[in-house]
């Protein structure tokens, strides 16, 4: 495991958004915020933790769940501002039960 960190370009609040990808059918599953300290804590645990916003505190994806996900691959974009993590989920990512947090279309062109 990578042990020194890039310069990550974090926002104003201290916030650099992850998109979660399931490393085997390459579905994007949701998209949540990581400061540096859940960032610290996926790697540290090999699980996707986050930072809620509306919540103020750090989140275990899967903690009460069971929903957890685990990290294959953590990438981060060519600005350094955006992180990709690649996972094994363990169940639906999205809170309403579905696979992913992406399943409404706002429209289609064809």
């Amino acid at each position: 495991m990578q042990t020194e960190l890039p310069e990550l370009k974090y926002n104003a609040d201290g916030l650099i958004p992850c998109i979660v990808q399931d490393v085997e059918t390459r579905e994007v599953l949701m998209m949540a915020w990581m400061n540096a300290e859940s960032l610290a804590l996926t790697l540290e645990r090999g699980e996707t933790v986050f930072w809620s916003r509306s919540r103020q505190e750090l989140w275990h994806k899967g903690a009460t769940s069971g929903n957890t996900q685990k990290v294959v691959e953590l990438r981060y974009d060519c600005d350094a501002d955006t992180l990709l993590a690649l996972v094994h989920p363990a169940g639906p990512a999205c809170h309403t039960g579905a696979t992913s947090c992406f399943f409404r279309t706002l429209a289609k062109f064809e």
